[in-house]
């Protein structure tokens, strides 16, 4: 059946490109008495709040809806996206606010509209059905199933007309002859089943410098060498990919692997990707050469980011890349920052109704707020051409050529441009600012403000700036008060000093990785007492014991058609390479063999595709190397712990843990350790120390691998 109803739609095949490619559309002032109202108007979601108003009778994903559905015996239309989604957006005044659609929508269905960015837990199995029966996904994602949440139809934008047409179908076929839909259900619930990714591995874990050989070579044969990043267009950041190969060129020597990660980290900064003004990462670039970007900026994107290009500066010490560090953390500190200390989750890419306009310029608005002269040398310095180099005259500010060059050009010092171009920028944020601004999407979401807490811990770790530390003091207090509940449960969502969903996998995940960094940063143990409490949790109602893998919902959440996990890594890592990690720093921090081992039996299920496929497993990588190159353990102990931690962080040292601080404490890899009087640093690894000296100098040439 599924297969007759795609042909019947034609051109409806689900449009591949689209994949990853949503942006929001700002909604035009809401009338004071709206004609139609539906439930979602309780909802805290924006994305929910923008479709309050349809003609269609919307309800939130819960009881309510699927019991209507099955009082009613009538399909379920579940349509899902998120607020910065473009094409989500055309649907809506295409298909949504049309009474036509609405009427036949409203006759024979529940319609249920689900933000995927709270509700992941969805969104992941319906993607599931959509690759399923069409081998591609993206959004809208929109959904048809049995009044239980079986799917039996999945594709993403539709046409008006292409919306009408199926939806009579299928309401005519459930009438007719409901057993075929039923059967098809049953067919599509098992074929998502047999989906799972994790094969459990029988055999005694054993990872060799090979297998880590493996994953880094699996990227590097994808990496374009000429523009940076992966051969192909769009091109999206991948923060954690760049990671593993700073790991692994540390690791192995691979140069390779350091150029891949410099040029992709130059290419991305000068790019169109980057807001040159001001600040930040937008999601993609639509193109292979990082000119042209899906305008929309997401926190989640930003936050990696800082985090990747603070240990980039690390271990390059580029002046280029800490100024992407301080400028990002000032756009998230301008624009996506809320009072109380929590981080908003996007920025819109379009404002008027138009993609890109807030950011854009033309030559002609540029000369006429620089002045001639001046403005001549910043459309050099930012490749602005007159007919615009992206459409319609419009110019996408990037840099093409080296500062040395257009310095000489125009007779300046390199010094005297840089001042130049700075005074430029602040004319034009000025002006900028006077422009309709995107819409922001204000709810707070655990995971990714985890790991915008962990961005600004690593910026601080690095950079040594105690605006960072405050930051993430006020970042973590707030996670503590509006996320984390009794006995360590926490909530996903907050907006509005209201809670509603339970929290999934990644908002534990992240949250334990971001409370080890401030263990790491501070050397205050009760951030690792934090996180083992979390841990815990997760222990006692994620873990799976057939696959030694951690399921991405609770066991406290109402069932869905399959109880995913998360294995491979993403524009996000998943959560299950997340936890493992986070295993093998608290059991080598609390000297628990327990949370090795666990860790340990989670990457042997997944080496064979860490090996064979490392940049959807970079992650996963990333531990591998802590397996194939014991990490040190660093204690420094005593009054003058601070500094030579800080001296310590000058070196990019990714498979070095730092722990210590001005006495022992209770952790047992200090017990001992502490000499009335001195600062001594120890270098150890597997369970044995050497000497302990007094300089950082000594204690690095003991650091070998």
């Amino acid at each position: 059946m599924i297969k007759r109803l795609l042909c019947l739609l034609g051109n409806c095949v689900v449009l591949l490109m689209l994949l990853n490619s949503c942006k929001a559309q700002n909604k035009e002032t809401m009338q004071e008495e709206p004609t139609y109202t539906n439930q979602l108007v309780h909802s805290s979601s924006p994305y929910l709040l923008q479709h309050a108003h349809n003609p269609v009778d919307w309800y939130p994903w819960g009881k309510e809806a699927l019991e209507k559905a099955e009082k009613e015996d009538k399909l379920l239309i579940i349509s899902i996206g998120y607020a910065a989604c473009h094409w989500c957006h055309v649907m809506e005044k295409e298909s949504f606010e049309d009474t036509t659609v609405a009427k036949v929508m409203n006759a024979h269905f529940v319609s249920v509209k689900v933000d995927r960015e709270e509700r992941p837990d969805i969104d992941a199995v319906y993607m599931d059905v959509a690759h399923l029966l069409t081998g591609s996904g993206g959004w809208p994602l929109n959904v048809i199933a049995l009044p239980d949440g079986r799917a039996v139809f999945a594709g993403t934008y539709f046409r008006k007309e292409q919306w009408m047409s199926l939806l009579e179908q299928l309401a005519k076929i459930y009438k007719e002859t409901p057993e075929k839909v039923v059967n098809e259900a049953e067919k599509i619930a098992e074929g998502v089943q047999r989906l799972e990714l994790v094969e459990v591995s029988t055999g005694e874990a054993s990872f060799a410098k090979t297998d880590l050989d493996s994953a880094g070579l699996s990227i590097l044969k994808n990496i374009d060498f000429k523009k940076g990043g992966p051969q192909r267009a769009p091109k999206f950041p991948m923060p954690n990919v760049y990671q593993f190969l700073m790991q692994y060129h540390h690791l192995s020597g691979n140069r390779e692997a350091l150029e891949a990660v410099t040029l992709t980290l130059d290419k991305m900064a000068k790019g169109g990707i980057y807001d040159q003004l001001g600040g930040g990462f937008a999601r993609y670039s639509v193109d292979d050469r990082w000119l042209v970007p899906h305008f929309e900026k997401m926190l989640y994107d930003n936050a990696q980011l800082v985090s990747l290009y603070t240990n980039a500066y690390q271990l390059t010490g580029k002046e280029l890349y800490k100024e992407v560090v301080y400028e990002t953390l000032a756009f998230v500190e301008r624009e996506l920052s809320s009072e109380e200390g929590g981080f908003y989750s996007s920025l819109d890419a379009d404002s008027e109704g138009e993609e890109g306009k807030f950011y854009v310029w033309n030559k002609h608005e540029l000369d006429s707020l620089l002045g001639a002269k001046d403005a001549a040398v910043f459309c050099e310095y930012y490749a602005v051409e007159e007919k615009g180099n992206w459409e319609e005259g419009k110019n996408i500010l990037n840099i093409t050529e080296p500062v040395e060059t257009i310095a000489e050009r125009h007779q300046l010092s390199v010094e005297a441009l840089a001042s130049l171009i700075e005074a430029c920028k602040q004319k034009l944020l000025a002006e900028r600012e006077k422009r309709i601004r995107p819409g922001l999407d204000d709810k707070v979401l655990a995971s990714w403000n985890a790991l915008m807490l962990k961005g600004y811990l690593d910026a601080y770790r690095v950079f040594g700036e105690k605006k960072f530390l405050e930051k993430a003091r006020k970042s973590a207090a707030f996670i503590e008060k509006n996320f984390i509940r009794e006995q360590s449960r926490m909530d996903r969502n907050y907006k509005n000093g209201k809670s509603s969903i339970n929290a999934f996998l990644d908002d534990y995940s992240f949250t334990i990785e971001a409370f080890i960094a401030f263990y790491q940063v501070t050397f205050e143990e009760e951030w690792l007492h934090k996180a083992e409490r979390l841990m815990g949790y997760v222990e006692e109602h994620f873990y799976d014991e057939n696959t030694k893998m951690y399921f991405y919902t609770s066991s406290l959440d109402d069932p869905l058609m399959k109880r995913s996990k998360e294995v491979s890594d993403n524009v996000i890592p998943a959560s299950n390479s997340s936890i493992a990690k986070s295993m093998f720093f608290l059991g080598t921090y609390l000297y628990k063999n327990e949370y090795v081992d666990k860790a340990t039996a989670m990457l042997n299920n997944m080496l064979t595709e860490v090996k064979r496929q490392g940049e959807f497993f970079s992650n996963w990588a990333v531990l591998l190397g802590y397996y194939t190159y014991p990490p040190y353990e660093v204690a420094i102990v005593g009054e003058g712990f601070e500094q030579f931690r800080q001296e310590m962080e000058k070196y990019y040292l990714p498979n070095v843990f730092l722990l210590g601080g001005i006495n022992e404490g209770k952790m047992e890899l200090l017990s001992g350790k502490l000499v009335e009087g001195e600062t001594f640093i120890y270098v150890c690894k597997d369970k044995a120390c050497k000497l302990p000296v007094k300089t950082t100098e000594k204690a690095l040439k003991q650091i070998v691998y």
